[in-house]
């Protein structure tokens, strides 16, 4: 369910470049860059983080929402396709997280 509902996220964002930009919030975050997409999805990385500190179950979710939609409009001002973030994630799975970091080098 949740794929589903990311994927088709991610249809009407792509959608919304052409949208009229005053009718359309993400059309206008598009419009701006890759630049200030980036800046939005840091700032509600930093909402989430406060939430998940701060607040209650319902503003933690609020947020994580705000946060998936941000870093889906800002893969798509740059171009990657969320399937293929997907399939980097679904390459992970089944491993370690210690290991696949230490194999990244980070």
């Amino acid at each position: 369910m949740s794929n589903d509902v990311l994927s088709r996220l991610a249809v009407t964002i792509r959608a919304r470049r052409t949208e009229a930009a005053d009718k359309s919030y993400t059309r206008q975050l598009l419009d701006a860059g890759p630049e200030r997409c980036a800046k939005k999805l840091g700032e509600e990385a930093v909402e989430t983080v406060i939430a998940g500190v701060n607040q209650d179950d319902d503003a933690l979710r609020a947020e994580a929402a705000d946060l998936l939609y941000h870093l889906l409009v800002l893969l798509e001002a740059r171009g990657v396709a969320l399937d293929d973030v997907l399939a980097v994630l679904e390459s992970r799975s089944g491993q370690s997280g210690l290991a696949e970091k230490a194999a990244r080098g980070s």
